[in-house]
Parts: structure tokens; sequence; C-alpha cells
């Protein structure tokens, strides 16, 4: 009877721990301008219930092919080997408000060129939690090895 009581309970916490939704903020210090919420900015992460990142007007391959044609720097520099990483903040209406460099490569010239291609990525399809469109962050890591761009 014991081994059966301990094991009940460890399926009930099982099936407690499996329902909750682990659901991710962003520190919000100052109202972000054409944010939805001027206090929660979501991190959504699309394997967890209920939870649907934004969806960027291009699929990640083409941007990394954009920013591979684009990226003048990388022409004058064929060698150069870097990471940044990118942050937008997209509303709950599919617009892209915010974009920054978050993680610097070292080299100012090169994170202004891919802050400038980010910047064209306006229209998204908004992220939702729960099937409500929320305001979010997206991160982008750009790894640069002898002149390739690859995004993880």
């Amino acid at each position: 009877m014991k081994k059966i009581t301990i094991l009940f309970f460890a399926i009930i916490a099982f099936k407690a721990v499996s329902a909750q939704m682990m659901i991710a903020t962003m520190e919000v210090k100052e109202p972000i301008p054409g944010t939805c919420s001027e206090k929660t900015v979501y991190a959504l992460f699309g394997g967890f219930k209920g939870q649907t990142q934004a969806v960027p007007p291009i699929t990640e391959k083409e941007m990394m092919k954009k920013l591979q044609e684009e990226l003048a720097f990388l022409k004058e520099n064929p060698h150069y080997k870097g990471t940044l990483m990118m942050s937008c903040i997209i509303n709950c209406k599919g617009e892209m408000v915010r974009c920054e460099v978050d993680n610097k490569s070292g080299n100012d010239q090169l994170d202004q060129q891919v802050l400038a291609i980010f910047n064209t990525f306006k229209t998204w399809g908004a992220g939702t939690l729960n099937g409500n469109a929320v305001d979010c962050v997206e991160l982008f890591s750009i790894d640069i090895k002898k002149g390739k761009v690859k995004m993880e």
C-alpha cells in the first residue's frame, strides 16, 4: 500500500509540473514606444504549450542570405571572425518597434551594418500567448567565420 501511495503522489506531482507553462519576460525598465503593454514583453518559446514566437517577414535562411549579400564589411574583410546578437522587440500588432545589437561583435562598422539590415524587417507575425497577441522579444545570434554568415 505504501508503494502505491508514493507512486500515486509521484504521478500527481509529475502531472502538475508538466502542466505548468514556463513564461519568460524581459525586464522593462522604461516604456518602449510602440508596444501594446508598458510593462510586459515576453520571451516566447515555440515548444511550450500556448506560446507562439513572432514570425519574421522572411525566413532565417533568407536573413542569412541577405546579410551575406549586403554586408559591405564582409566584402572588405573576407577573413573576419566574430559573433554578435540582435534583439528585436515585436509588438502585439506584429510591428518591430525596436531592434538593437545586444552583444557586439567588436567592430562598430559591422554592428551598424547588421542593425541597418535588421531594421528593414518591419512587419512580422505577432507572437501569441494562450491565443492572444502579445509584445515579445526575438533574439538572433549571428556567427561570422571566414566571411560566412550563420545564424543560430
